[in-house]
C-alpha cells in the first residue's frame, strides 16, 4: 500500500494498492521533488470516471510503468472533486498546451509546482496518434534533465498566462435586455430540432440553459430538450435519475456514471418545466429522480453521496443494460453493445417495479460516498422546492436533515468544509460551496418559513464576499484568500456542468439584496456579470446560470413578504406559479428589512406584494392569487 491508504477520498483509495509510489497533494511531495531534483507527475481524476479506471488498469497497475514513474518522478494523485482549485489551475494549463482537457488529467510540473507539459489519457501502447504513456514518461524526464532552461521558460510562460486569466477586466458595455434576446437567438441557431439539446454528440444535460430558456419564454427549445433527455437512455427509465451524458446526439447511449450534481440540477429544471407547461411527464421525472437520489445516494446523517460509477465489475453499464429475454416488449429495446440493450419508451409503474427488483439482484456500481458541500447545496435547493411544490413532507424532512448536515458535520464553526466521508470532514470550502449552500438554504426558507435558514443563507453569502471577493476587478476567486497559495489564483466563470460559483453567488446576492434592501450586494453581483458580459452573447450555453442571474437583475423587483403560516392557503396560493424573479421572505422575523412593520391581519396570514419595498395592501384571501 502507498501513502494514499491514509486518505478518505474513494478515488484516492482506489489507487492505494498501485505499485506507483503515489503521494497525495501536499508539501511532502514537493519537498521530495526539490530534494531529489525530480519533476512532479500530477494525475487528476475522480471515482466515477471511466477512462480514469482504464488508465489505472493499463498503466498504474503495471509494474514496468510504475517502476518508471517511481524512478523518474514524484507522483501525486488528486481527486478533482476534493481539490477543484488544483484541478482548475492545471486544467487551464493542459488546455493551453493541447487545446483540450478532460480526465484523467496528466500534468508534469517543476518541483515548484509550475506546469510545463500535460495531456489527458495516455494509452499503454501508441495508438490513434497518441504516444504510449511510457514513451511520454521517458521523453519528459529526458527533457527535464537536459533541456532545463527550455522547461523553465515553458513553465514561466504558462504560469504567466494562467495568472492573466484571473485578471479578466470587467466590461464597460451596458447590461441590458438585448443580451438576453441575443442569447436566445444563438441558442436557437444551435438547437437540435430533432433530438433536442444543443450541438451534436456528445451531449451533456444543459440544466442551467433550460432554466434560462423557461425564464425567457423559449418553450420550444426547453421542451424539446426536456423531452429528448427523458425519453430513455441517458434517463434511467427503471430506477429514475440521469446518467452523466449521452455519447450520441439522441440522448440514447449514456456514459453510465450518475452524478449528484446532474440530478440535483435536473430536478428543478423538470419541476419548472411542469409548472410552465402543465405536462405531467415532467412531474413524473421529478418524482422518480428524487426517489432515486433518496434511495441510492442519501447517506446516514442526511448528506448525499457524490456519484455512482460508470462501471460494474470493470464493465461499463453492466448494471443498467438488458437482454431480450429479460424484457417482454421488444419495442423498448435499442442495441448497446455485447448483446446488451438500452431501454427507451414508456414503462408502467408495475413494469418499473418489476425491472427495478430484477436489477437490484445484479452486481451494483461502486458509490463515491463522500459528500461535497457544493453538490449537497444544489440537492438541498432541489429537495426543498420540489417538496414544497409537490406537497411532499417527507422530502421537506429530508431537506431539513440535509441542511443540518451542511451546517453541522460539514462545517467548522462559521465556515464550510469541502468534503465529508465516514465521519471525517476535510478541506476548505470553495466559492461554489458557499454559493450553492446559501442558495439551498434560501430555498429551504421559502419551503418551510423557518427564519433560521434565511439568516444562515445571508451569513454564508456575506462570508463568501469576505473570503473570495476580488476587490480590484470584481467577481470572486475560486479559493479563499487564506487558502493554499497555488501558482495562480483562478476564477471559475463557466456554468458547465454546474453553475459556476460566480454565477450562483451573483444569483444569491441579488435575491438577498432585494430582501434586505442592500444595493451593495446587488452591485457585487453586477461585478460578476460585467466580467462575463462580452462573452455571454457569443457562447450562451456556457453561461446559462449567469443568464438567469442577469434576467433576475434586469427584472422589475418583486418582493413577497408573507407573515404567518407558510402552510396557509393564501401563502400556498401566492407561491403556486412559476415566478422565478420574485423574492420571498416569511415572518414575523427580526432584522429583515422587507418584513419590518408587517403583521398578521385580523389574526390571519397576510401576503404583502411589494416592488422596491413599496407594498400593496396585504392579501389574506387566496382567491386573489387564483390566476397564478
Amino acid at each position: 500500500m502507498n501513502r494514499l491508504a491514509h486518505e478518505t477520498s474513494p478515488y484516492l483509495l482506489q489507487h492505494a494498492a498501485n505499485p506507483v509510489d503515489w503521494y497525495p497533494w501536499g508539501d511532502e511531495a514537493f519537498a521530495k521533488a526539490h530534494a531529489e531534483d525530480k519533476p512532479v507527475l500530477l494525475s487528476v481524476g475522480y471515482s466515477a470516471c471511466h477512462w480514469c479506471h482504464v488508465m489505472e488498469r493499463e498503466s498504474f497497475e503495471d509494474a514496468e510503468t510504475a517502476k518508471l514513474m517511481n524512478e523518474l518522478y514524484v507522483s501525486v494523485k488528486v481527486d478533482r472533486e476534493e481539490r477543484p482549485d488544483v484541478d482548475a489551475v492545471y486544467m487551464d494549463a493542459v488546455v493551453a498546451l493541447s487545446g483540450h482537457g478532460g480526465w484523467p488529467m496528466t500534468v508534469f510540473l517543476t518541483p515548484g509546482g509550475e506546469p510545463f507539459f500535460g495531456g489527458t489519457y495516455y494509452p499503454p501502447e501508441p495508438r490513434h496518434g497518441m504516444p504510449a504513456f511510457r514513451q511520454v514518461l521517458v521523453a519528459i524526464a529526458e527533457a527535464y534533465r537536459i533541456q532545463r532552461e527550455d522547461v523553465a521558460k515553458q513553465a514561466d510562460a504558462l504560469v504567466d498566462a494562467l495568472r492573466r486569466t484571473a485578471q479578466l477586466q470587467p466590461s464597460s458595455e451596458p447590461l441590458n435586455e438585448e443580451l438576453l434576446s441575443e442569447a436566445v437567438r444563438v441558442l436557437r441557431a444551435q438547437f437540435d430540432e430533432r433530438w433536442g439539446g444543443f450541438g451534436r454528440a456528445p451531449k451533456f444535460p444543459p440544466a442551467s440553459t433550460i432554466e434560462f430558456l423557461l425564464r425567457a419564454g423559449a418553450l420550444d427549445l426547453a421542451r424539446g430538450t426536456l423531452d429528448g433527455m427523458a425519453a430513455g437512455g441517458m434517463y434511467d427509465l427503471v430506477g429514475g435519475g440521469f446518467h452523466r451524458y449521452s455519447v450520441d446526439e439522441q440522448w440514447l447511449v449514456p456514459h453510465f456514471e450518475k452524478m449528484l450534481y446532474d440530478n440535483a440540477l435536473l430536478i428543478p429544471a423538470y419541476l419548472h418545466g411542469w409548472l410552465v407547461t402543465g405536462d405531467d411527464r415532467y412531474r413524473r421525472v421529478v418524482e422518480q429522480t428524487v426517489e432515486y437520489t433518496l434511495r441510492e445516494l442519501q447517506l446516514e446523517g442526511g448528506g448525499f453521496a457524490s456519484a455512482q460509477d460508470a462501471d460494474t465489475d470493470g464493465v461499463e453499464g453492466l448494471t443498467f443494460t438488458w437482454t431480450p429475454d429479460e424484457i417482454d416488449r421488444d419495442e423498448l429495446l435499442l442495441p448497446f453493445e455485447h448483446g446488451q440493450y438500452i431501454l427507451r419508451g414508456e414503462l408502467s409503474d408495475d413494469e418499473r417495479a418489476r425491472l427495478l427488483a430484477t436489477r437490484k439482484q445484479r452486481p451494483q456500481p461502486l458509490r463515491d460516498d463522500k459528500a461535497i458541500a457544493a453538490w449537497n447545496g444544489l440537492m438541498l435547493a432541489a429537495l426543498a422546492e420540489a417538496g414544497r411544490r409537490l406537497e411532499r413532507d417527507d422530502w421537506l424532512d429530508a431537506a431539513r436533515e440535509l441542511a443540518e448536515f451542511l451546517l453541522g458535520p460539514l462545517a467548522d464553526g462559521d465556515r464550510l468544509h469541502r468534503t465529508w466521508r465516514g465521519g471525517v470532514a476535510k478541506g476548505t470550502g470553495y466559492l461554489e460551496d458557499y454559493a450553492n449552500v446559501a442558495h439551498g438554504l434560501y430555498e429551504l426558507h421559502v419551503a418551510t418559513g423557518d427564519a433560521r435558514w434565511l439568516h444562515e443563507s445571508y451569513r454564508l453569502a456575506h462570508l463568501a464576499i469576505d473570503l473570495f471577493a476580488d476587490e480590484e476587478n470584481g467577481g470572486f476567486f475560486l479559493a479563499p484568500a487564506d487558502g493554499e497559495a497555488l501558482v495562480a489564483r483562478q476564477k471559475d466563470l463557466d456554468d458547465n456542468p454546474t453553475p459556476s460559483g460566480n454565477s450562483m453567488l451573483a444569483f444569491v446576492l441579488i435575491r438577498l439584496a432585494r430582501i434586505w434592501g442592500d444595493d451593495e450586494l446587488e452591485q457585487r453581483a453586477v461585478g460578476v456579470l460585467r466580467l462575463m458580459r462580452d462573452v455571454i452573447p457569443r457562447a450562451p450555453q456556457g453561461f446559462g446560470w449567469a443568464l438567469c442571474a442577469l434576467d433576475l437583475h434586469l427584472s422589475p423587483p418583486r418582493e413577497l413578504a408573507i407573515v404567518g403560516d407558510p402552510q396557509s392557503d393564501v401563502a400556498r396560493a401566492a407561491l403556486r406559479g412559476f415566478d422565478p424573479n420574485a423574492v420571498v421572505a416569511f415572518g414575523p422575523m427580526d432584522g429583515v428589512p422587507l418584513l419590518e412593520g408587517k403583521t398578521l391581519i385580523d389574526g390571519k396570514t397576510a401576503v404583502y406584494v411589494c416592488e422596491r419595498f413599496a407594498c400593496q395592501a396585504p392579501v389574506t384571501d387566496p382567491a386573489l392569487f387564483a390566476d397564478r
